[in-house]
Protein backbone atom coordinates (compact mmCIF):
# COMPACT_ATOMS: atom_id res chain seq x y z
CA UNK A 1 0.00 0.00 0.00
CA UNK A 2 1.25 3.43 -0.62
CA UNK A 3 0.03 7.13 0.63
CA UNK A 4 2.73 9.11 -1.16
CA UNK A 5 1.24 12.34 -2.99
CA UNK A 6 -2.30 11.48 -1.47
CA UNK A 7 -5.08 14.52 -0.23
CA UNK A 8 -5.27 13.90 3.72
CA UNK A 9 -8.77 12.66 3.05
CA UNK A 10 -7.52 9.83 1.23
CA UNK A 11 -4.97 8.38 3.61
CA UNK A 12 -7.08 8.61 6.33
CA UNK A 13 -9.52 5.98 4.21
CA UNK A 14 -6.63 4.11 2.99
CA UNK A 15 -5.74 4.13 6.93
CA UNK A 16 -8.79 2.50 8.07
CA UNK A 17 -8.59 -0.05 4.83
CA UNK A 18 -5.70 -1.38 6.44
CA UNK A 19 -7.01 -1.99 9.72
CA UNK A 20 -10.33 -3.21 8.70
CA UNK A 21 -10.64 -7.23 8.55
CA UNK A 22 -11.27 -9.20 5.92
CA UNK A 23 -13.57 -12.66 5.98
CA UNK A 24 -13.46 -15.60 7.63
CA UNK A 25 -13.85 -18.02 5.01
CA UNK A 26 -12.38 -17.94 1.13
CA UNK A 27 -15.65 -17.46 -0.90
CA UNK A 28 -16.42 -18.02 -4.17
CA UNK A 29 -18.63 -16.02 -6.71
CA UNK A 30 -20.79 -16.91 -10.05
CA UNK A 31 -20.65 -13.05 -11.19
CA UNK A 32 -23.31 -11.85 -13.88
CA UNK A 33 -20.83 -10.06 -16.73
CA UNK A 34 -20.33 -6.60 -16.26
CA UNK A 35 -19.49 -6.60 -20.14
CA UNK A 36 -22.54 -8.79 -20.86
CA UNK A 37 -24.52 -5.88 -19.04
CA UNK A 38 -22.73 -3.35 -21.05
CA UNK A 39 -23.53 -4.57 -24.14
CA UNK A 40 -27.11 -5.66 -24.26
CA UNK A 41 -27.37 -1.82 -23.03
CA UNK A 42 -25.61 -0.77 -26.02
CA UNK A 43 -28.31 -3.24 -28.15
CA UNK A 44 -30.95 -1.13 -27.04
CA UNK A 45 -29.55 2.17 -27.53
CA UNK A 46 -28.61 3.07 -23.79
CA UNK A 47 -25.67 4.15 -22.60
CA UNK A 48 -24.00 1.76 -20.14
CA UNK A 49 -24.31 3.27 -16.92
CA UNK A 50 -22.94 1.56 -13.58
CA UNK A 51 -25.63 3.78 -10.98
CA UNK A 52 -24.21 4.25 -7.73
CA UNK A 53 -25.58 3.19 -3.77
CA UNK A 54 -23.31 6.10 -2.06
CA UNK A 55 -25.05 6.97 1.04
CA UNK A 56 -22.23 9.60 2.04
CA UNK A 57 -18.36 10.53 0.93
CA UNK A 58 -15.76 12.86 2.21
CA UNK A 59 -16.64 15.16 -1.08
CA UNK A 60 -19.99 14.99 -0.92
CA UNK A 61 -22.52 17.52 1.38
CA UNK A 62 -24.71 15.46 4.23
CA UNK A 63 -25.73 12.12 4.45
CA UNK A 64 -28.23 9.76 2.19
CA UNK A 65 -30.27 7.52 4.32
CA UNK A 66 -33.05 6.28 1.88
CA UNK A 67 -33.17 2.15 1.95
CA UNK A 68 -29.85 1.36 -0.62
CA UNK A 69 -32.62 -1.35 -1.86
CA UNK A 70 -35.13 1.26 -2.52
CA UNK A 71 -32.80 3.57 -3.93
CA UNK A 72 -30.93 0.25 -6.57
CA UNK A 73 -34.84 -0.93 -7.66
CA UNK A 74 -35.09 3.23 -8.90
CA UNK A 75 -31.77 2.88 -10.35
CA UNK A 76 -32.66 -0.28 -12.13
CA UNK A 77 -35.99 1.08 -13.04
CA UNK A 78 -34.20 3.91 -14.73
CA UNK A 79 -32.22 2.11 -16.98
CA UNK A 80 -28.74 1.61 -14.95
CA UNK A 81 -26.77 -1.55 -16.76
CA UNK A 82 -25.40 -2.16 -13.38
CA UNK A 83 -24.77 -1.15 -10.06
CA UNK A 84 -22.04 0.03 -7.70
CA UNK A 85 -22.55 0.03 -3.97
CA UNK A 86 -20.44 0.94 -1.22
CA UNK A 87 -18.96 -1.63 1.75
CA UNK A 88 -16.26 0.91 3.02
CA UNK A 89 -17.85 1.59 6.53
CA UNK A 90 -16.47 5.11 7.85
CA UNK A 91 -16.23 7.46 5.38
CA UNK A 92 -19.20 6.08 2.81
CA UNK A 93 -21.42 4.85 5.44
CA UNK A 94 -21.66 1.36 3.40
CA UNK A 95 -21.61 -1.94 3.97
CA UNK A 96 -21.63 -5.35 3.07
CA UNK A 97 -24.67 -6.10 4.53
CA UNK A 98 -26.46 -3.19 1.82
CA UNK A 99 -23.75 -4.88 -0.92
CA UNK A 100 -25.45 -8.52 -0.17
CA UNK A 101 -28.99 -6.89 -0.25
CA UNK A 102 -29.26 -4.82 -2.80
CA UNK A 103 -27.80 -7.97 -5.10
CA UNK A 104 -30.56 -10.19 -4.04
CA UNK A 105 -32.91 -7.58 -4.97
CA UNK A 106 -31.70 -6.84 -8.76
CA UNK A 107 -31.05 -8.88 -11.79
CA UNK A 108 -27.78 -6.38 -12.85
CA UNK A 109 -23.77 -7.22 -11.78
CA UNK A 110 -23.37 -5.26 -8.75
CA UNK A 111 -19.87 -4.02 -8.31
CA UNK A 112 -18.04 -3.76 -4.78
CA UNK A 113 -16.66 -0.38 -4.69
CA UNK A 114 -14.14 -0.43 -1.66
CA UNK A 115 -10.53 -0.07 -1.00
CA UNK A 116 -9.65 -3.46 -0.86
CA UNK A 117 -5.63 -3.59 0.43
CA UNK A 118 -5.18 -7.15 1.84
CA UNK A 119 -6.54 -10.43 0.16
CA UNK A 120 -8.43 -11.88 2.61
CA UNK A 121 -10.79 -8.17 2.49
CA UNK A 122 -12.19 -9.67 -1.25
CA UNK A 123 -13.65 -12.80 1.24
CA UNK A 124 -16.10 -10.10 2.82
CA UNK A 125 -18.51 -10.60 0.08
CA UNK A 126 -19.66 -13.21 -2.81
CA UNK A 127 -18.99 -10.13 -5.57
CA UNK A 128 -19.64 -9.62 -9.06
CA UNK A 129 -17.09 -7.62 -9.76
CA UNK A 130 -14.60 -5.93 -6.96
CA UNK A 131 -12.79 -2.59 -7.20
CA UNK A 132 -9.05 -2.44 -7.33
CA UNK A 133 -7.26 1.07 -6.91
CA UNK A 134 -3.77 0.93 -9.08
CA UNK A 135 -2.37 3.78 -6.61
CA UNK A 136 -3.15 2.05 -3.39
CA UNK A 137 -1.89 -0.98 -4.51
CA UNK A 138 1.41 -0.65 -6.43
CA UNK A 139 3.41 -3.68 -6.56
CA UNK A 140 0.21 -5.54 -4.91
CA UNK A 141 -2.01 -5.08 -7.65
CA UNK A 142 -1.39 -7.90 -10.00
CA UNK A 143 -1.37 -10.53 -6.67
CA UNK A 144 -4.87 -9.13 -5.70
CA UNK A 145 -6.07 -9.08 -9.32
CA UNK A 146 -5.13 -12.46 -9.09
CA UNK A 147 -6.41 -13.57 -6.32
CA UNK A 148 -9.80 -11.71 -7.06
CA UNK A 149 -10.41 -13.93 -10.63
CA UNK A 150 -9.53 -16.79 -8.52
CA UNK A 151 -12.48 -16.35 -6.13
CA UNK A 152 -14.01 -15.95 -9.55
CA UNK A 153 -15.10 -12.23 -9.01
CA UNK A 154 -14.78 -9.66 -12.30
CA UNK A 155 -11.92 -6.78 -11.00
CA UNK A 156 -12.33 -3.36 -12.19
CA UNK A 157 -8.86 -1.42 -11.76
CA UNK A 158 -9.05 1.77 -11.50
CA UNK A 159 -6.03 4.36 -12.83
CA UNK A 160 -5.81 7.86 -13.41
CA UNK A 161 -2.36 8.47 -15.85
CA UNK A 162 -0.68 6.24 -18.65
CA UNK A 163 1.52 4.98 -16.60
CA UNK A 164 -1.05 3.33 -14.24
CA UNK A 165 -2.54 1.92 -17.47
CA UNK A 166 0.59 0.25 -18.20
CA UNK A 167 0.79 -1.17 -14.41
CA UNK A 168 -3.22 -2.68 -14.88
CA UNK A 169 -2.45 -3.97 -18.74
CA UNK A 170 0.78 -5.77 -17.44
CA UNK A 171 -1.23 -7.31 -13.89
CA UNK A 172 -4.07 -8.53 -16.34
CA UNK A 173 -6.71 -5.75 -15.83
CA UNK A 174 -9.72 -6.76 -18.59
CA UNK A 175 -11.88 -4.21 -17.27
CA UNK A 176 -10.27 -0.69 -16.52
CA UNK A 177 -12.08 2.40 -14.96
CA UNK A 178 -10.08 5.87 -15.71
CA UNK A 179 -10.85 8.09 -12.86
CA UNK A 180 -11.19 11.86 -13.71
CA UNK A 181 -10.65 13.08 -10.04
CA UNK A 182 -7.04 13.31 -8.68
CA UNK A 183 -6.68 11.62 -5.65
CA UNK A 184 -3.75 13.81 -4.56
CA UNK A 185 -5.65 16.89 -5.12
CA UNK A 186 -9.17 15.72 -5.29
CA UNK A 187 -9.58 17.56 -8.27
CA UNK A 188 -11.84 16.99 -10.80
CA UNK A 189 -11.19 17.27 -14.46
CA UNK A 190 -12.62 15.04 -17.42
CA UNK A 191 -10.12 15.62 -19.94
CA UNK A 192 -7.87 13.09 -17.66
CA UNK A 193 -10.55 10.39 -19.43
CA UNK A 194 -10.01 11.99 -22.61
CA UNK A 195 -5.94 12.03 -22.27
CA UNK A 196 -5.58 8.48 -20.99
CA UNK A 197 -8.57 6.95 -22.95
CA UNK A 198 -6.68 6.59 -25.78
CA UNK A 199 -3.82 4.36 -24.28
CA UNK A 200 -5.74 1.27 -23.58
CA UNK A 201 -6.60 -1.40 -25.85
CA UNK A 202 -10.27 -1.84 -27.40
CA UNK A 203 -10.40 -5.57 -25.96
CA UNK A 204 -10.65 -4.00 -22.33
CA UNK A 205 -13.88 -2.58 -21.05
CA UNK A 206 -13.00 1.07 -20.26
CA UNK A 207 -15.47 3.25 -17.64
CA UNK A 208 -15.33 6.56 -17.34
CA UNK A 209 -15.48 7.34 -13.55
CA UNK A 210 -15.97 10.74 -11.53
CA UNK A 211 -17.32 14.39 -12.54
CA UNK A 212 -19.66 13.14 -14.84
CA UNK A 213 -22.64 15.83 -13.40
CA UNK A 214 -24.98 16.18 -16.80
CA UNK A 215 -26.23 14.30 -19.55
CA UNK A 216 -23.74 16.67 -21.62
CA UNK A 217 -20.53 15.13 -19.92
CA UNK A 218 -22.26 11.38 -20.19
CA UNK A 219 -22.08 12.50 -24.10
CA UNK A 220 -18.36 13.57 -23.96
CA UNK A 221 -17.27 10.54 -21.95
CA UNK A 222 -19.06 7.95 -24.62
CA UNK A 223 -17.44 10.42 -27.26
CA UNK A 224 -13.75 9.51 -25.97
CA UNK A 225 -14.40 5.95 -25.67
CA UNK A 226 -15.68 4.98 -22.50
CA UNK A 227 -17.46 1.63 -22.89
CA UNK A 228 -19.93 2.46 -19.38
CA UNK A 229 -20.17 5.47 -16.87
CA UNK A 230 -19.79 4.92 -13.45
CA UNK A 231 -22.33 7.67 -11.72
CA UNK A 232 -22.92 8.43 -7.97
CA UNK A 233 -23.52 12.06 -6.74
CA UNK A 234 -25.52 13.23 -9.62
CA UNK A 235 -27.64 9.98 -9.28
CA UNK A 236 -28.13 9.86 -5.95
CA UNK A 237 -28.72 13.84 -5.59
CA UNK A 238 -32.87 13.82 -6.28
CA UNK A 239 -35.10 11.47 -7.83
CA UNK A 240 -32.72 8.21 -8.89
CA UNK A 241 -34.85 6.82 -11.09
CA UNK A 242 -35.52 9.87 -13.35
CA UNK A 243 -31.79 11.03 -13.02
CA UNK A 244 -30.53 7.11 -13.89
CA UNK A 245 -32.71 8.00 -17.23
CA UNK A 246 -31.31 10.73 -18.13
CA UNK A 247 -27.45 9.68 -18.64
CA UNK A 248 -29.05 6.28 -19.54
CA UNK A 249 -30.74 7.87 -22.77
CA UNK A 250 -28.21 10.86 -22.83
Amino acid sequence: MTTDGLAPAVRSILDAAEARSGGDERVAADPRSLPAAFAAAEAEGRNPVVAEVKPTSPTTAGENDADPVELARAMVDGGAAALSVLTEPEHFGGSVENYRRVREAVNVPVLRKDFLVKESQLDAVEADVVLLIARFLGDDLAPMLEAAQDRGMQVLVEVHSEAEVERALAAGAEIIGINNRDLGKLEVDLSTFEDVAPTVPDKVTLLAESGITTPADARRMRDAGADGLLIGTAIMDGDPQHNTSEFVNA
